[in-house]
């Protein structure tokens, strides 16, 4: 976790926080200026998303969903209600996951996971239609570290679509962004020698 601290010269004790999950590189939240009581919630916050996704790794989701919901209470962040809804697609709840996504896109519209959850929601909903512009969108966030995501999900609906060359496309973008992503590098050879 770090956390960097500004003073603001307007008045008041203003701090810059930028925080971790620990899951990779990826944010708590945007890099934002709070005061004190505002950055010990998103601190606290932090800390029930830490254990939020260790329940969730050990297959506790009631657990992990109560947890998630605390941290959501403590201070509203994207990646929280984005896992909440993971962790509802998990119980077998995708409209759950989707209305959780969609609090997500409320609380920071440049955040790229939630909309790639929808359209991976959508899809598996039996509306891969439906799911294209969540894709979409999901590949052009500002915010997302997994941009290869909504290009595999959409190479997937282009192929059962009947789209070949368009799913070509995009298998080849996740390829691009990520090398070893073994899912885009099997789906696109697949394809590939069923069209030779």
């Amino acid at each position: 976790m770090t956390e960097k601290t500004q003073t603001n010269t307007v008045g008041g004790d203003l701090r810059l926080v930028s925080l971790n999950t620990g899951i990779g590189d990826m944010p708590f939240g945007r890099e934002e200026t709070l005061n004190a009581d505002q950055a010990r919630q998103k601190e606290e916050a932090l800390e029930h998303f830490k254990e939020a996704y260790k329940a969730q790794m050990e297959n506790e989701l009631d657990k992990a969903a109560s947890l998630y919901q605390k941290s959501i209470d403590c201070y509203a962040t994207a990646e929280a209600h984005t896992f909440l809804g993971w962790t509802y697609s998990f119980m077998g709840m995708p409209d759950e996951a989707i209305e959780e996504c969609r609090r997500a896109i409320e609380v920071d519209p440049e955040f790229g996971n939630p909309y790639n959850d929808i359209g991976a929601y959508l899809i598996e909903k039996g509306d891969p239609g439906g799911a294209i512009p969540w894709l979409e969108r999901a590949a052009r966030a500002p915010r997302y570290q997994c941009y290869f995501y909504p290009h595999f999900n959409l190479g997937r609906v282009y192929e059962a679509r009947g789209m070949p060359f368009k799913a070509l496309r995009e298998y080849k973008s996740a390829i691009d962004l990520y090398p070893n992503y073994k899912l885009a590098v099997r789906a696109f050879r697949r394809l590939q020698s069923r069209l030779n």
